[in-house]
């Protein structure tokens, strides 16, 4: 074997790599085709997916759309089902099965909190006719202008139902009795004659039965005042009548006055006496309506006097006890006081004032017209402050002395003179001098000033006993208010002795104002009044 030259073999060689790397190159290009080719076909399935599942929702979104509106319209469908089984259809009132639902509820509730209900059957006088002489179509004009005019008859809390054919059911919930039934069936009987343009006076006939003194269950009463209806329209239409006689309304003359008889095919609501007899009813209704209204006024005032004479009989007897205190001291005095004519004379002042005070209270609790006005009355005159609050400080010393407290005064050396009524002050400056003490611990201090600026007196009253809470002194001055920890310091207290003092301050044209820190911290009373200046 001939071998080659080396450069010819390495040429061979080199030749035979770059072919091999030609195929190789083709190779991963055909290869890289085939790669492209499978990615572009699986991206074209995803897509085709992507597009159906879009397809898909947008069905799927479309079918929702449309159930949704098929059940809203079914819903409106059944609402107005609904509406129509349970209101009448000519009258939009409720119909009978809806009204008889109303009665049952009523009764539960009138056996619940022990009441009375009233069931009222209304039937229009000869629709026959009316359908007959002036068609079906105003006869069904007639019947929406009754139920209008039954309905504005009565309460928004009643219910006026149709009943079936020319009758009405109405049901009265919680009255007071037969008297109002009687007073809603006489103004429907004024209303119905005022039913209607069609029928210019049209009547209608009424049966009343009541719960629970008729009936119990909701057939009977309807039974009931059916009952009573007939007998109602026996009289000859435009009458109530009750199922119990003993409760019926005054009797309405029913018949024709003599020579006054209807003209034959004339109906009855047309007659001349029946006009008359509607008359008379609307004007017996405005009677009553008025005397109602009246004896709703003189109840209303009758019990504010009442409340007034309550209130100033419980102020005086409150005031009554306030004298017995340095009465029953002076009494304890006495036995001290037969060597000591000083003490003596004290004593005998101090019984003189409070028996004084006690004549006054007892004048005002006789005399009707302050005890209605609930005032007591003043007897003014030109005073010197100090003439009244020396013996109101003396008349509390014992009580003082028996608690072992301290009592300090500063009284001005001039006469601070104002128009008073020396008792009713003597009243003001003894309770809070009494509270003062009675409010105080034993061993506390209480402190009196008087002064006098710019024509205003202010006496000052103060202590460092229990003191008043900030949610009780704004209201410390109203009657009967009185807080917890006050109380275990007088368990007989009523709460009005601040009250009586701050309207016997007014009266004189003064005021007074309460100041405390808070509880146990004492109190503070502040009096003003004016001065009475020398012309």
């Amino acid at each position: 074997m001939t071998s080659l030259p080396f450069d010819l073999e390495v040429a061979e060689r080199q030749r035979t790599l770059f072919l091999l790397d030609a195929k190789i190159s083709a190779a991963r290009a055909e290869l890289a085709r085939l790669d492209g080719s499978a990615v572009d076909a699986e991206r074209r399935k995803v897509s085709r997916h992507e597009a159906r599942l879009v397809h898909a929702n947008e069905r799927l979104v479309l079918s929702a759309l449309d159930a949704q509106a098929q059940a809203q319209a079914v819903r409106a469908d059944l609402g107005a089902l609904a509406k129509a089984s349970q209101r009448d259809a000519l009258t939009d009132i409720p119909s009978r099965s809806l009204t008889l639902d109303r009665l049952e509820t009523a009764i539960a509730v009138a056996r619940r909190h022990d009441r009375s209900l009233g069931v009222l059957f209304v039937d229009i006088d000869a629709f026959k006719h009316i359908n007959d002489s002036l068609g079906h179509a105003a006869g069904d004009r007639a019947l929406q202008a009754a139920a209008r005019q039954l309905t504005g008859a009565v309460r928004e809390s009643d219910t006026v139902g149709r009943f079936g054919g020319d009758e009405f059911l109405v049901i009265l919930p919680d009255i007071d009795g037969a008297a109002e039934a009687a007073l809603v069936a006489a103004k429907m009987l004024a209303a119905m004659s005022d039913a209607g343009d069609e029928v210019a006076a049209m009547s209608a006939s009424i049966g009343i039965a009541l719960y629970p003194q008729d009936a119990l269950a909701s057939a009977e009463l309807v039974e009931c005042a059916d009952k009573a209806m007939y007998r109602a329209k026996a009289h000859g239409g435009g009458y109530a009548e009750f199922h119990d006689a003993r409760a019926a309304m005054p009797p309405l003359d029913a018949s024709p006055p003599d020579g006054a008889a209807e003209r034959v095919g004339d109906p009855p609501w047309t007659a001349p006496w029946h006009q008359a007899r509607l008359a008379a009813l609307r004007e017996a209704n405005e009677h009553l309506v008025l005397a109602v209204a009246s004896a709703l006024k003189l109840q209303s005032r009758a019990e504010d006097m009442h409340q007034r004479q309550v209130m100033f009989l419980a102020m005086v007897a409150h005031e009554l006890r306030h004298p017995l205190n340095p009465i029953r001291m002076a009494i304890d005095l006495l036995q001290h006081a037969q060597a000591n004519a000083v003490l003596l004379g004290q004593v005998q002042g101090i019984l003189r004032r409070q028996v004084n005070h006690l004549s006054r209270l007892v004048d005002d609790l006789l005399d009707g017209a302050r005890a209605g006005a609930g005032k007591f009355r003043l007897e003014c005159g030109r005073i010197a402050l100090c003439e009244i609050l020396e013996p109101a400080i003396d008349a509390v010393r014992p009580a003082i002395a028996q608690r072992q407290q301290t009592i300090v005064t500063r009284l001005p050396s001039d006469p601070i003179v104002v128009h008073a009524d020396p008792l009713r002050l003597s009243q003001v400056f003894g309770n809070l001098l009494d509270n003062a003490s009675k409010y105080t611990q034993r061993g506390g201090a209480i402190d009196v000033s008087l002064e006098c600026v710019d024509g205003i007196a202010t006496l000052r009253i103060g202590d460092n006993g229990i003191g008043i809470s900030a949610e009780a002194l704004p209201r410390i001055f109203e009657l009967f208010v009185q807080e917890p920890h006050a109380r275990a310091h007088d368990r007989q207290g009523l709460g009005l002795g601040l009250a009586i003092v701050r309207e016997l301050v007014e009266a004189h044209g003064g005021a007074i104002v309460a100041a405390s820190p808070g509880l146990g911290l004492g109190s503070e009373f502040l009096v003003t009044l004016p001065v009475l200046l020398d012309s």
